[in-house]
């Protein structure tokens, strides 16, 4: 929750208005992975899959993505 404190903190701030070379550019969706754009590819996994992907995710400290990603680079291998 958010106290009335930190919204006068808020309101005075944007009062006071905003240097437009200060606020941060932030860029649209997730960080690419390399030059081309990535492709979104859905893939249909039994309950026993996914709990198989996300024990092996979770062992190498790895998002579901990293561990599809490196699991697809030793099959291409």
């Amino acid at each position: 929750m958010v106290s009335d404190e930190q919204i006068q903190k808020w309101a005075d701030e944007a009062e006071a208005g905003y240097d437009p070379e200060k606020l941060l550019r932030r860029g649209r969706g997730r960080p690419g992975r390399g030059a081309e754009p990535s492709q979104v590819i859905a893939v249909r996994l039994t309950p026993e899959e996914l709990a198989e992907l996300d024990a092996a995710a979770e062992r190498d400290h790895v998002s579901r993505s990293e561990a599809i990603r490196r699991a697809l680079a030793g099959y291409a291998a």
